[in-house]
């Protein structure tokens, strides 16, 4: 398994100069509408985990932040707290032009200053994708409806279906940036070629100025061998564009979407609330002194 894990850490080799390398100071970033696609083809790395207690952390550190929810199975959007089945406005009619962005928003109620929003989804947005298929220019409608939100919020996260579909090509089509959550298992890493693929082809075809974020390691378990070996093979072909903030495996985490709640909200004295809060510092520590290359 070791073997296998350096087999395939190789091929990712070729692929490494895609990643932002952290070290080199650029001029600053601006902080206001930072867009941030989370993204990974592979299900259970961790990424609607990510994106909903990034944004809340983001939040009550005083940044207000705007977290958009594109999955259809609308796991983050029940994962803050909004029932999806009662909502009469979601992303698929912002994406369809049915209602603007602004008019689309919920105010997620967990003691954040109202810093906090979320544009929900809807099962309805299983069917987006055939009904953008006859309409121009379709990888563009998510950056073209989020163009008035930009100048409001210092953030906008964006939670990614697990597929390399029209609705992640939009995400990544609006974003500034992708951040990829790497599972600590071996399978984890196999998909993360496809999606450095991925960007790289957008970023020639769809948003020239799409960047890799970072990498970020979840579901950290320092028991496991395997776990330790993923990590150290990750930093050393990542380098840089590597967290060093890595996401343990919390009981906490895995409860606090059944009720509805963020991990600051459900336990804030939690391991999985320390981690994403340390992660929100490194992800705003960035823009306030260097910016990543692109891609």
């Amino acid at each position: 398994m070791f073997g296998a894990v350096r087999l395939l850490c190789l091929k990712l080799d070729l692929l490494c100069q895609l990643l932002p390398r952290r070290g080199l100071l650029l001029p600053s970033r601006r902080l206001l509408g930072s867009i941030i696609a989370i993204a990974n083809q592979k299900g259970g790395v961790g990424k609607t985990t990510t994106a909903t207690n990034l944004a809340a952390c983001l939040a009550s550190q005083g940044h207000k932040t705007l977290l958009v929810d594109l999955d259809p199975q609308a796991n983050a959007t029940s994962g803050c707290g909004a029932a999806a089945d009662s909502l009469h406005m979601s992303v698929y009619e912002v994406l369809l032009g049915q209602v603007g962005v602004l008019d689309s928003l919920c105010t997620i109620d967990i003691d954040l200053f109202h810093q906090f929003h979320l544009l929900p989804s809807h099962i309805r947005l299983a069917g987006a994708e055939v009904e953008m298929a006859s309409m121009v220019g379709r990888e563009k409608k998510l950056a073209e409806s989020l163009k008035p939100a930009v100048s409001e919020f210092d953030f906008i996260l964006i939670d990614c279906p697990p597929s390399l579909s029209v609705l992640t090509l939009n995400a990544l089509g609006a974003a500034d940036s992708v951040l990829i959550p790497v599972q600590c298992e071996y399978y984890a890493l196999e998909g993360v070629s496809k999606l450095l693929h991925t960007v790289r082809l957008v970023k020639r075809h769809i948003n020239s100025c799409l960047r890799v974020e970072g990498v970020l390691l979840t579901l950290y378990d320092e028991r496991l061998q395997l776990s330790r070996r993923v990590v150290d093979e990750a930093k050393k072909h990542f380098g840089e564009a590597v967290y060093s903030t890595i996401i343990r495996r919390n009981i906490s985490l895995a409860e606090a979407p059944s009720f509805g709640q963020t991990i600051i909200a459900y336990d804030p004295a939690s391991t999985g609330a320390e981690n994403y809060a340390c992660l929100a510092e490194e992800v705003v520590g960035m823009r306030s002194s260097a910016l990543p290359l692109p891609v």
